[in-house]
């Protein structure tokens, strides 16, 4: 071996062990019921073949629990200039006191990633554990799809459930709008378009919501190492919005946390852990919605980072995290 090839080897050695330790580190921090070997894995969004293997690889379609039905509706998206139309995925429970309600449910996966399919077992899950009919959205991802697709096809979901329920299935007063991480932002935004387009949302509840397309563009100390990084963060708002956002760039509910006045917006539900790439944005959120005499339960979790309750879901604090969503839920929907 040459002695150009020796010295490679041994940098190449030496920024490994680097980034083991910097790693271990960065697990050690986190609430020790949570780790997962996934932890030990970083996720470049911004490459397609990483996209691929998680999307196609990693995360497959799921099947629905026993007891829930699935069926399959759409509607067009909510755009007087887009023809598309939105697939949805409803999930009605048996056995079990039924709402007169409905949950819009949107999944995550940072704008660019995700579908109902990979939803369809959680979701039945949720409609069981509500007891309440829910409607999972497909909405079009970004890049392919940027901004207002994903916006709209949302607002087209909630804009569904209201119309339902005015022809007399759910009551119109019981419309909730829950969504996880990317989901999460887009609940929110559509939330507030709702809002101002006069269609009655009850409830909103958001998971580690993406509210804010500034985070990763600044320092994070010890959050955002796993699950979804900074980088991951600034590609899927780029993704999104074709480049990453002056801020008040006159988009309207392109970015959930710019919005100026929230008053009027439905009570909220927002969990997060404290080592979420979100963490700041989220408290943040739920400070100006308080401040505009919104009602809001905040769930800051110690040591949880990213979708935790995602790879453990068993683990006890992440079980007292769900339970609390879904107590806030059903308070709504089964008043």
């Amino acid at each position: 071996m040459s002695k150009t090839t020796t010295a490679a080897a041994l940098a190449l050695g030496a920024g490994a062990l680097t980034w083991l330790v910097h790693r271990s580190r960065a697990v050690a921090k986190s609430d020790p019921t949570l780790r997962h070997r996934f932890n030990y894995r970083v996720f470049p969004a911004n490459n397609p073949a990483v996209l691929w293997y998680y999307t196609n690889i990693v995360h497959k379609p799921t099947e629905p629990i026993e007891g829930v039905g699935v069926g399959f509706v759409t509607t067009p998206t909510a755009s007087s200039t887009d023809n598309h139309e939105v697939d949805l995925y409803t999930f009605e429970p048996t056995g079990v006191e039924l709402s007169d309600g409905i949950a819009v449910w949107i999944h995550g996966g940072g704008l660019i990633m995700g579908s109902t399919e990979l939803d369809i077992e959680s979701c039945s899950k949720l409609a069981h554990d509500l007891g309440t009919t829910v409607v999972s959205v497909d909405y079009r991802l970004a890049p392919e799809h940027p901004y207002p697709a994903a916006i709209d096809d949302c607002v087209a979901a909630i804009r569904w459930a209201y119309e339902e329920a005015k022809a007399g299935k759910f009551n119109p007063d019981k419309i909730v709008v829950i969504g996880a991480s990317a989901g999460g932002g887009l609940a929110a935004a559509a939330v507030q378009r709702a809002h101002d387009e006069g269609i009655p949302v009850a409830f909103q509840a958001l998971i580690y919501p993406m509210l804010d397309a500034t985070t990763g563009q600044r320092p994070t100390p010890g959050r955002g190492e796993f699950s979804w990084t900074p980088s991951a963060n600034r590609y899927g708002w780029r993704s999104y919005l074709g480049a990453l956002p002056r801020p008040r760039d006159g988009r309207p509910y392109a970015v959930p946390a710019e919005r100026e006045d929230l008053s009027g917006l439905p009570p909220a539900w927002i969990g997060v852990g404290d080592l979420d790439l979100f963490f700041d944005e989220d408290l943040e959120y739920a400070r100006r919605l308080r401040e505009a005499g919104v009602e809001v339960e905040l769930v800051a979790v110690p040591g949880m980072y990213h979708a935790a309750d995602g790879l453990a879901p068993d683990a006890p604090k992440m079980r007292t995290f769900r339970a609390s969503m879904i107590s806030a839920l059903r308070e709504v929907l089964h008043s």
